[in-house]
């Protein structure tokens, strides 16, 4: 006799992921309410104002929650192609359709509402890629077929949101790398990742000195550049000879230019650095036809590439970035402070949240949030209501709340008995962490401002439900693994 599925599916829903999403929602709710308080108009469940409104979203958020666990399993995996095809062509046409907002066009109106198809992506690109990797003998390291059809999952959304001019909304798809590298992926692509991100950051902040006639920005990466490629001898090519030597052949010239200095004969900085490296290189060259030790190829590929992006960042940062980006950026490096422009986001949310110490100032008693000192305080800078009022104590209660959820989300991943439901988890888990970790570095001014909302306490029905989709879809998944057990 077949079961009731409705019935199994709400008896085998993991509860305690669910309480935690309730948890969020609410604080998120009065955190809106306590961000966009008035003296005036103070009904928390009032549709006037923003925490009513996000009551609304919340209460339909919970609605289609439900709706999601009763559709059946097998709908998200059989059809995910479908609905990531649809998402496509939705965001496709948002390029268009959608009215110019703050430069860009990414929310479609809907008579009195508003909805950003972007947010909508997220849980089609997860479903895709898990029904990929889900595919019968499919195997990402098999081959580069392979790779490029999971790349192209994750990009094509990405191309249309960046033609919607919506940039964080774009980078947030870049956190599928981390389910590439569960599933397989060198990590190799990881360090590439970290190595391009200092590199940049490192040759854009220190161009105001010199050093042997060029930046110290290029020189540190030079220099950089020269410890990957030892490390790499030593740690992946596992050729300690080879590193010992590469080792002392930098050190000793190193001596030498600074000897020369010292006694007032200048060096080229560039003429030294892509000598000392060159050489090092043809070394590594002739060692992997001595040795056939292949991996020797891929320092030498890796070192030519960094320096070939070294070249680039300049190009990129003044010609690709848009005036308002490079400020950001500047401003979130220290390189410029612009406290009445691009910094005073940043500067008025980092006064906010170290002016609450410890234990805060109370709720609905922040200076700098009611006085509304703080734009978009309501929406990504949410945070910082939170550190004001709730103080340091409040703060990393929402960081541990966070954390328990995507420790939980992990666990959930990692009991999975198919590959579909544990490649949707970890996508799901990619996106929170990036989301967490970038909105909150943006509110305390370690990352620039690009417009990244808080999972479940930024104000927004589409930044709701986007995650609302993802969290319960990946609930019904789990759901179905318990009712296949009895």
């Amino acid at each position: 006799m077949e079961k009731d599925t409705n019935t199994s599916v709400l008896k085998y829903v993991d509860w305690f992921t669910v309480i935690i999403y309730i948890l969020l929602v609410t604080a998120g709710m009065v955190s809106i309410y306590a961000a966009s308080y008035d003296f005036d108009h103070a009904n928390m469940l009032s549709f006037t104002e923003f925490s009513g409104k996000q009551f609304r979203w919340i209460g339909l958020s919970l609605g289609l929650g439900l709706v999601i666990l009763l559709i059946d399993v097998r709908v998200y995996e059989n059809y995910a192609y479908i609905i990531y095809i649809s998402v496509l062509i939705l965001l496709l046409v948002t390029i268009f359709v959608a009215p110019d907002i703050k430069g860009s066009h990414s929310w479609l109106v809907l008579g009195p509402m508003s909805l950003q198809p972007a947010e909508f992506g997220k849980f089609a690109t997860a479903l895709c890629l898990a029904k990929l990797f889900s595919s019968y003998n499919f195997v990402l390291n098999a081959s580069k077929k392979n790779y490029v059809r999971a790349l192209l999952i994750i990009f094509l959304p990405v191309i249309l949101i960046l033609g919607q001019k919506e940039t964080g909304s774009a980078l947030v798809y870049m956190s599928l790398f981390f389910v590439l590298y569960r599933e397989g992926m060198s990590g190799l692509v990881l360090l590439a990742a970290l190595c391009a991100v200092v590199f940049f950051v490192v040759e854009v902040k220190f161009t105001g000195t010199m050093l042997l006639g060029i930046p110290t920005g290029e020189a540190a990466v030079f220099m950089m550049i020269m410890t990957l490629v030892v490390a790499m001898l030593a740690i992946y090519c596992k050729h300690f000879e080879g590193a010992r030597n590469v080792f002392l052949w930098y050190v000793g010239t190193g001596i030498i230019v600074a000897a020369l200095s010292w006694f007032g004969i200048p060096v080229p900085g560039m003429a030294y650095f892509l000598f000392a490296i060159g050489v090092s290189l043809l070394y590594c060259v002739l060692l992997m036809f001595k040795t056939k030790a292949r991996n020797l190829i891929i320092t030498v590929g890796t070192a030519v590439i960094s320096i070939a992006f070294l070249f680039s960042v300049n190009y990129a940062f003044t010609s690709i970035l848009q005036p308002h980006q490079q400020m950001r950026i500047k401003v979130a490096l220290g390189i410029e402070e612009d406290l009445r422009g691009a910094g005073y986001n940043v500067n008025q949310s980092k006064i906010a949240i170290g002016s609450g110490g410890i234990w805060g100032k109370g709720f609905l008693n922040g200076t700098q949030t009611k006085l509304k000192y703080v734009p978009e305080q309501h929406t990504d800078f949410i945070y910082c209501t939170i550190g004001e009022e709730e103080g340091f104590i409040g703060a990393a209660g929402v960081l541990l709340l966070f954390l328990i959820l995507i420790l939980r989300i992990i666990s959930l991943a990692e009991r999975q008995p198919t590959v579909f439901g544990r490649v949707y988890a970890y996508c799901v888990a990619s996106y929170l962490i990036f989301h967490i970790a970038i909105n909150i570095g943006m509110v305390i001014g370690l990352c620039p401002v690009i417009g990244i909302p808080l999972p479940f306490f930024s104000y927004g029905g589409s930044s709701l439900w986007g995650f609302t989709f993802l969290l319960f879809i990946l609930l019904r998944i789990d759901a179905s693994r318990r009712e296949r057990s009895f």
